[in-house]
């Protein structure tokens, strides 16, 4: 009785071994037809494509090596700045080092250098990804975001960048001049410009004629911009106002661009269910992922360098508890991003945890902004 049910799963599996073998054998014969073509020529044209496969495959050696790791990745950076010692605000003159008066020093901004070390840690501790030629020509002609590859590392980048050009205009536009009607601080000026500068730009490029700037060359430049205006500040030669108005103004520009990043989140939530096999997914979580870790240094800075005004209005405790939930959220790290229902249970919804986690920190940054604001 079970010789039918025997010869059926056979049949099967018969089946399905046959088009294992085709689809292996569709994948192999572009490489088997080039492998064919090479042997039938001449040892010059051999040994010349030949050299330039060996390029290929080496250059691609290292694009998967710098993009399947974040190095130098480490969710309590912020410690290194020993904030808890920091007893002045950014600017302040905490002393007088010789009697005649001549030599002065004062505060740096933890802002400033938390957002130079952050560019650093994007593009010298980190090769930037985006612009690179690889990542740029994609995976057979298919953008790396389009697939389940190697674009993660990308996508954290650009999340930390975010934050960083959001701070840069703020240091332009508020925090590097006096009650908005001094003149705008060259440096800080320029370093805006710089990190504006287009994210995917290689040395050359099909829409511009002759050689280009390329992205992590123009970020250096605005990292050493934002320290030399530091320098200038530890010499009292600079303005950081540190007012509750421009701290307002600030937490506003986050709040929003937090808010950003959240529609972005339902967007992709609303287009797809498809789980693990999403291929978008995993791009706009490391993205926000990114931006979460970049402003948890740059507001626990703020809380340094507005340490009068947050203790003066008693915002200790709410602002504590807001840069808990940020630290908080950099404890995810899931193995592969999940885009499934929220109500999942075998593929759940990466995308609406960190989601979440994003709405608490904005909740919070809008319940400290209405106190500074009364």
């Amino acid at each position: 009785m079970l010789d039918p049910i025997i010869a059926f799963f056979e049949r099967v599996f018969t089946w399905i071994g046959h088009g294992i073998g085709l689809v292996i054998a569709w994948i192999l014969w572009p490489f088997i037809a080039a492998t064919r073509w090479y042997r039938s020529k001449g040892f010059i044209l051999r040994t010349v494509v030949g050299g330039l496969v060996l390029i290929v495959v080496v250059l691609y050696a290292i694009f998967i090596w710098r993009t399947l790791w974040i190095r130098g990745f480490d969710p309590d950076y912020v410690n290194a700045y020993n904030l808890e010692e920091k007893g002045t605000k950014a600017g302040d003159q905490p002393s007088i080092e010789n009697s005649d008066a001549t030599t002065r020093t004062c505060s740096r901004s933890v802002i400033v250098d938390v957002t130079a070390d952050l560019i650093e840690f994007n593009i010298d501790t980190n090769a930037w990804i985006s612009s690179t030629l690889l990542y740029k020509a994609g995976l057979f002609g298919l953008p790396w975001d389009a697939t389940p590859y190697l674009d993660n590392k990308a996508s954290f980048q650009r999340g930390v960048h975010q934050a960083v050009q959001r701070t840069a205009v703020e240091l332009v536009d508020a925090l590097g001049r006096v009650r908005g009607t001094s003149a705008v601080d060259e440096d800080l000026a320029r370093a805006r410009g710089r990190i504006q500068y287009d994210q995917y730009t290689w040395y050359i490029s099909t829409k511009q004629f002759g050689i280009l700037t390329p992205t992590p060359s123009a970020y250096r430049e605005a990292r050493d911009l934002l320290r030399d205006f530091n320098d200038r500040l530890e010499d009292c030669n600079a303005v950081f106002d540190a007012r509750a108005d421009n701290l307002i103004r600030f937490l506003d520009r986050i709040a929003s661009d937090i808010g950003s990043t959240s529609a972005a989140l339902r967007d992709r939530s609303a287009k797809s269910n498809a789980g693990w096999f999403d291929t978008r997914a995993d791009n706009q979580f490391w993205f926000t992922y990114g931006q979460l870790y970049a402003y948890y240094g740059i507001l626990k800075a703020a809380h340094a360098d507005f340490g009068d005004v947050i203790k003066s209005r008693q915002l200790e405790d709410v602002w504590n508890t807001m840069e808990e939930q940020l630290r908080a959220t950099l404890s995810l790290d899931p193995v592969i991003v999940s885009n499934g229902r929220e109500d999942g249970w075998i593929m759940p919804s990466h995308l609406a945890t960190v989601g979440f986690y994003l709405l608490r920190v904005r909740s919070n940054l809008v319940e400290i902004r209405s106190i500074l604001d009364r």
